[in-house]
């Protein structure tokens, strides 16, 4: 075979290798389209707000209820949804909890020196969307709050975090319902 031939045939073998590929991204790029979200998580109007925090272990002011408090005062100056004294009267629960994690170990020292670790951390908000109805878990949220050293920092962090969390719900919250044909605008 020529030298001409077989630069030939490689790229007709290559080309014709690439054709399926091709195929297959426009096919994962169809599935990429949004998937329609829960329709109760926009068209519920009674919410009931479950604590489920966990313990900020002093290290962010406010104590275990901070996150709960500041959810609650948030979405009840939002006016989106009516919140409700008992999981009864509402449609959703909305369980807000807050844990700080240990993700890791930072390590230092070593080659003859004194070898030191401490706790990496990961300090973040959870929340859960459930229909009572169903008792189906239809949506969650996480929000993480980076970490400071000193306190007013921390809190400032925290706050943020939460900001983050409440606009993550008014972003799904205030979608439009799907049409019948089930796209959404």
């Amino acid at each position: 075979m020529s030298k001409i031939m077989k630069r030939v045939f490689v790229c007709a073998a290559f080309a014709i290798a690439c054709v399926p590929a091709v195929g297959v991204r426009a096919q994962n790029q169809k599935e990429l389209l949004p998937a329609p979200l829960p329709t109760q998580i926009f068209t519920a109007r009674k919410v009931f707000i479950s604590n489920a925090s966990g313990d900020t272990a002093g290290y962010y002011s406010g104590g275990p209820d901070r996150a709960y408090n500041q959810l609650y005062a948030a979405l009840k100056g939002s006016g989106r949804y009516e919140l409700v004294a008992a999981p009864g009267d509402a449609e959703l629960v909305f369980e807000i909890s807050f844990a700080i994690p240990t993700v890791a170990e930072d390590v230092s020292g070593g080659n003859g020196f004194s070898v030191s670790s401490r706790p990496v951390r990961d300090p973040q908000f959870r929340l859960a969307i459930v229909d009572l109805k169903t008792h189906v878990l239809l949506w969650t949220f996480t929000e993480h709050v980076q970490p400071a050293a000193l306190q007013v920092n921390r809190d400032k962090n925290f706050d943020q975090a939460l900001t983050a969390l409440v606009n993550d719900i008014r972003n799904v919250a205030g979608q439009p319902a799907p049409t019948a044909g089930g796209a959404s605008k």
